[in-house]
């Protein structure tokens, strides 16, 4: 399963980054995590506000940072 932070390394992306961090720590399985900050491939996915969390290219979810049991829930969901 690949999981994308998107954002351009603001506060709030940095701590989405370190919360699906720990909550793929919680986890069973591989999961590759990957921090996208080019505004360009961000754009491609039609997000207008960061942090976004995008799941096997999907996108999950926008302009909050989740809490480690949300980030939990959607990669089970």
């Amino acid at each position: 399963m690949k999981i994308e932070i998107l954002g351009t390394g603001c506060a709030k992306c940095k701590n989405l980054e370190e919360n699906t961090k720990k909550a793929v720590a919680k986890l069973d399985g591989f999961y590759e995590i990957e921090k996208v900050e080019d505004i360009v491939e961000i754009m491609n996915y039609n997000v207008i506000s960061t942090p976004a969390l995008v799941i096997d290219k999907v996108v999950k979810s926008t302009g909050k940072v989740l809490t480690i049991d949300e980030i939990i829930e959607m990669i089970k969901g």
